[in-house]
């Protein structure tokens, strides 16, 4: 189908409509907890941060579970229907269902998100020069989903109540569902993605086959990601422990494959810390960026969780032609390789977040900005997002061993843990505190603050409160977008390392 097996016709909207659910749910949590449970803004930060990087832990455990016991399909139908369970259990509003959905919601997603993706891979053979492509379709898939659901879901919390919004989020998990299962009924993935190993997932346990027994240890762990969440100010412990565990896992892995894949290894580690970098900074995008939307921007024809839809958008209009850049640079031989795309979106991040920065030359007295420099701004994130996010997917599945290749795609998600894990502590920078000094209104950085914001460090202490909050969001945003620019030219410096260990993987 245009060029690319039949079976990515299935996967793709199967994935829209589960980050459909996904990202129509993230665009409201935070403004939720802050509007409607009344949640302070660092204890919001805290808690959308523990559990977006536990949503992007637990692909981690998924993995490894599909290329041992469930295989890809399974997987994927256990993960959804705890997803579904997960939005709709959201709409009782009870401290008990808000922290327990959350918690459904990341465990699901750990068998789900990993495993479709290692489903897109297993579609091509390891020599296909179509699977750049292909990663860039899927990946337009995500966004088609990623740019809807907020829109439809906001709108629908706005006007008759959040849980109206969530409901909606669980529908189209559901619908993911029912493309996925039409694929499986056509028959148009042939062999791939069963249970590989049928003898050890049929031996039983007290009566209960292995299939069985992960289920039922997956609700029994409900109650532990409900309490990271609650207690999310300990959850460094978790990512230490997370951290031992996945060295322990690639060491395993080092010691058991061939010379070229070690190398390869290491190339797997790296292009995982660049993506952990981008989404720290990225993934504003649901938190800080959107409360900055809500109180220091002029919004026209949308509100602020509707913003969560613009990257996405961009995405939607993009993904086509990055597609068709990408298959005639092959043929002409001019593609550049993947350590280069990866300094280019690191580099293209840290413009987009110091044009947000610059957005405060356009404050007016009510300390609002222009929303154009929001557009401008994701403009430029989404070109970046391009060049480094579907390539990573992409690589990961020629990178790694065939039979650990689920738990390499965990890996590589594992970014997102710890992404989103230390996008939590910059957007708590951005909250403002009577008795704690902006970190960014003195010395160096003051005075690169000023440069880009063109507001002085007296902004930090003098002024009324919405003055003060633009600073903190702004200062933030200036600081760290130089600081990705800065690493996006040390990484396109050291590409011609990285592409000797790639080992003839372009």
């Amino acid at each position: 189908m245009f060029g690319h097996p039949k079976g990515l016709y299935y996967l793709f909207f199967a994935e829209l409509w589960e980050r459909f659910s996904f990202y129509g749910m993230r665009a409201l949590l935070v403004l939720y907890m802050t509007k409607q449970l009344l949640f302070e803004d660092h204890l919001s930060y805290g808690v959308y941060a523990a559990y977006m990087s536990l949503v992007y832990f637990t692909p981690l455990i998924g993995g490894f579970l599909a290329d041992q016991y469930l295989g890809f399909r399974k997987s994927i139908i256990i993960g959804g229907v705890m997803m579904a369970a997960g939005h709709f259990l959201l709409t009782i509003e009870l401290p008990i269902f808000f922290y327990g959905s959350l918690a459904l919601i990341i465990i699901g997603n750990g068998f789900f998100k990993p495993n479709i993706s290692s489903f897109v891979g297993s579609l091509y053979g390891e020599e296909d020069i179509r699977r750049d492509a292909g990663f860039t379709i899927f990946y337009m898939g995500i966004n088609i989903g990623g740019a809807v659901a907020p829109l439809l879901c906001a709108w629908l919390a706005e006007l008759y109540g959040w849980h109206y919004g969530f409901l909606l989020a669980g529908i189209g998990m559901l619908i993911g569902l029912f493309y996925f299962q039409r694929g499986l009924n056509a028959e148009v993935f042939g062999e791939k993605g069963k249970v590989i190993n049928k003898v050890s997932y049929h031996q039983k346990v007290m009566g209960l086959n292995q299939g069985q027994l992960i289920v039922i240890g997956s609700l029994i762990s409900i109650p532990f990601f409900a309490l990271i969440l609650r207690f999310n100010q300990y959850e460094h412990y978790m990512v230490w422990l997370a951290t031992l565990a996945i060295l322990f896992g690639l060491l395993k892995i080092y010691e058991s494959v061939e010379a070229p894949y070690k190398t390869r290894l290491w190339v797997v580690s790296y292009f995982t810390i660049l993506m952990a970098v981008f989404w720290a900074i990225f993934e504003q995008a649901g938190s800080s960026l959107t409360l900055f939307a809500d109180r220091n921007m002029n919004l026209i024809g949308m509100n602020a969780a509707q913003t969560n839809s613009i990257n996405s958008g961009f995405i939607i209009l993009l993904a086509v032609p990055f597609s068709m850049l990408w298959d005639g640079l092959n043929r002409r031989a001019k593609n550049p390789n993947s350590a280069i795309k990866a300094g280019i979106g690191i580099l293209l991040l840290g413009v987009g977040f110091v044009i947000f920065g610059a957005s405060a030359h356009s404050a007016d007295q009510w300390a609002k900005t222009s929303m154009l420099y929001l557009i401008i701004g994701y403009l430029v994130l989404t070109v970046g997002e391009l060049f480094i996010s579907p390539i990573g997917l992409s690589k990961m599945s020629e990178l790694s061993a065939p039979k650990y290749l689920a738990f390499i795609m965990g890996v590589f998600f594992t970014s997102s843990f710890y992404g989103h894990f230390f996008a939590g502590k910059i957007a708590q920078l951005t909250t403002v505190r009577e008795d704690e000094i902006n970190p960014f209104s003195e010395g160096v950085l003051g005075k690169l603050t000023e440069l880009i914001t063109g507001l002085s460090p007296s902004m930090a202490t003098s002024g009324d409160a919405a003055q003060q909050q633009l600073y903190s969001y702004v200062s933030v945003y200036s600081v760290f977008g130089c600081l990705a620019i800065a690493l996006g030219l040390l990484a396109i410096a050291i590409s011609p390392i990285i592409k000797r260990w790639m080992d003839g993987v372009h």
